[in-house]
């Protein structure tokens, strides 16, 4: 019931041309379906697309390493990721030969429940 308020609320702010906070994820904030996946893929994206630019790989190149048509890499390249998992992401960093690591917090502790992925930035390349 708060959240459905909450979203008739946020409703009738940009009705009235109010400027909103964001949530910090804009797939909740434009009611997107699936917001967390949503996020989660487009920063796996981002840290492949990093690493395939720090290479200086071609998109064909690029497919060889990852075992994926040219076509399948200009979808990563241009976030088009209706076609990829999370799972298949993480995959595609690991043949890159990055690691991927998953963490799970006890439940009980002050956080919010929430799916974070974070790239870690070397310097060296």
């Amino acid at each position: 019931q708060r959240k459905k308020r909450a979203h008739m609320n946020r409703r009738a702010a940009v009705a009235d041309g109010r400027v909103l906070r964001s949530s910090g994820n804009v797939f909740v904030d434009l009611e997107s379906d699936r917001p967390g996946e949503k996020k989660t893929k487009i920063n796996l994206a981002v840290a492949i697309n990093q690493n395939i630019r720090a290479r200086k790989l071609t998109q064909d190149q690029a497919g060889r390493s990852l075992r994926i048509t040219q076509p399948k890499v200009s979808a990563l390249a241009n976030y088009r990721l209706g076609g990829f998992s999370v799972e298949r992401l993480m995959q595609f960093l690991n043949a890159l030969g990055c690691g991927v690591e998953i963490v799970v917090h006890k439940p009980g502790t002050r956080r919010v429940a929430r799916t974070v992925v974070t790239a870690e930035h070397r310097q060296d390349r």
